[in-house]
């Protein structure tokens, strides 16, 4: 990193370090001044990635390196790839993830968002069901308005699970209040297990789910996955390994049995 008087100068403004500021003629050429000034850029981005980290609700997640990609049937790595490029974010556009259940969604999400918090962007990660119950259930008009504000607020907002739940057309108002004050100003990330053309289900007449659908594809890259569930691979892999444990042991156990003499 460049540390010219001028150089140092400038990252002592951005940190806005005004006590040094004002003393700067007299110590700009001391050898304590870049080290300071690193010391201070590297706590500041530290203490703000564990405040995007807390406040980002991602939860534990395994990391994309785990991900068996010989497992599903269909599952575009290069288009997963780009996105962990963070193309997107720069462009403002959205990313659907459409799939059945099981096949790794909500988990590629989860590392999307967790790199765009490690490129210094704010995330928010929630269930369709928490936030939208969570804006049902606002009291007053002055608490829903801050609920709107907390979802359009994020640089990246990712929204998991659409489609395992029906919701009634007020749930339907409020999602698209959501992408509506999003649109074309940040990214949202939408993971669901139904097309788009089963969403009339998921929102039973609700007059706005074309014109939701219609601002959330715009501008958006929609990545299809097939495949059985791979939770339930699992499952069966530690039923199985635990049933060769068992049998193995049964094996190499000595038998007891019992004498004419011994008593039950």
């Amino acid at each position: 990193m460049t540390t010219t008087p001028e150089a140092l100068m400038v990252r002592a403004k951005a940190l806005k370090l005004y006590g040094l500021l004002d003393h700067w003629d007299e110590v700009a050429a001391a050898d304590w001044v870049a080290p300071l000034i690193t010391w201070e850029e590297d706590a500041r981005a530290r203490r703000g990635l564990e405040r995007r980290l807390g406040n980002a609700h991602l939860g534990r997640f395994k990391p994309l390196a785990d991900f068996d990609w010989q497992w599903p049937t269909q599952c575009d790595r290069a288009a997963i790839d780009d996105l962990m490029g963070l193309h997107f974010l720069t462009e403002t556009a959205n990313v659907v993830l459409v799939g059945p259940n099981g096949v790794g969604k909500s988990m590629i999400a989860r590392n999307i968002a967790h790199q765009a918090l490690l490129a210094g962007h704010t995330v928010l990660f929630t269930s369709a069901g928490q936030m939208l119950n969570e804006l049902a259930g606002a009291d007053g008009d002055h608490a829903l308005r801050h609920r709107l504000t907390v979802y359009a607020r994020p640089r990246l907002l990712v929204i998991d699970e659409v489609g395992y739940l029906s919701y009634s057309n007020r749930h339907a108002d409020l999602l698209f209040e959501i992408v509506s004050r999003r649109y074309e100003a940040k990214s949202t990330l939408i993971t669901t297990n139904r097309p788009f053309a089963e969403w009339g289900e998921v929102f039973p007449n609700a007059a706005c789910v074309v014109s939701l659908v219609d601002r959330l594809v715009h501008h958006a890259e929609i990545i299809t996955i097939h495949g059985e569930s791979y939770r339930l691979k699992e499952a069966k892999a530690r039923a199985e390994q635990r049933q060769n444990t068992r049998t193995a042991t049964n094996r190499v156990s000595p038998r007891i049995t019992k004498t004419s003499g011994e008593h039950p």
